[in-house]
């Protein structure tokens, strides 16, 4: 949805300065009360996760329920740094701070959630234990281009496209910016790069353990079976009648 709502306004804006598109506001509106609910939504994945893990007993009481809190805290910190900064940062310099000037920038941002589906099918393969799968890996190669060319190449497509608006070398643009702009950039742009790089370890890890899986062979049952050095010794020794 954030996707369809960042392209309808960039191919509206002309001037990606002073062109405006209703739907930019509306939208942040309707988009920024997703993070709050999002950070408790994750939080009671976490609390059920525990519980399927044989902590029932997990929230349960007062203390539980701080340390069950601080547990998640610990594993998802900067997810919930990214959804608390997105709601008391980004939200008023969005709608307020801009003052109306930009919309093309903002469409631009919204395509960053193209990369969502990706993310979110990814982890449902993994809970379905599904990571071996011809599915999960076409949807790997689909989530690194598409995080790496939305969210990774995306803060310094911004200070291009606005040199190129104000005819100067993109290295002078954040001398010009407004520093909110700078400030949203230096805080977020680390988080991408290093969620990119998880990413990438992650589709490396994948397809280096099916590079090194052992190969199948035919054993003399007909059935397939790893040709591991027992399996090659059993064949051996069975050859020679032992």
């Amino acid at each position: 949805m954030a996707s369809s709502a960042g392209c309808i306004i960039i191919a509206s804006c002309r001037d990606v300065i002073e062109d405006r598109h209703w739907l930019t506001d509306a939208y942040i509106l309707f988009a920024t009360p997703y993070f709050a609910y999002d950070i408790y939504a994750m939080f009671l994945c976490y609390r059920h996760k525990l519980q399927v893990k044989g902590h029932e007993e997990a929230g349960q009481s007062v203390g539980l329920m701080g340390a069950t809190v601080i547990g998640y805290l610990r594993r998802e910190f900067l997810m919930v740094l990214h959804h608390i900064f997105m709601v008391t940062f980004c939200f008023p310099a969005s709608l307020l701070w801009r003052q109306g000037k930009g919309d093309y920038f903002q469409g631009v941002l919204f395509l960053a959630e193209l990369s969502t589906p990706s993310v979110s099918l990814g982890k449902v393969l993994i809970q379905y234990k599904k990571q071996h799968t011809l599915l999960h890996k076409v949807n790997g190669v689909v989530m690194l281009l598409t995080f790496f060319g939305c969210r990774v190449l995306l803060f310094p497509y911004l200070y291009y496209a606005y040199g190129r608006y104000a005819s100067m070398p993109m290295y002078r643009v954040p001398l010009v910016a407004p520093w909110q702009c700078n400030l949203g950039t230096a805080l977020l742009w680390p988080l991408q790069l290093y969620w990119f790089t998880l990413i990438c370890r992650g589709a490396l890890r994948l397809f280096t353990e099916r590079s090194n899986s052992p190969p199948a062979i035919l054993k003399a049952d007909g059935n397939v079976g790893p040709a591991n050095s027992c399996t090659t010794n059993q064949t051996a020794g069975g050859g020679r009648g032992e």
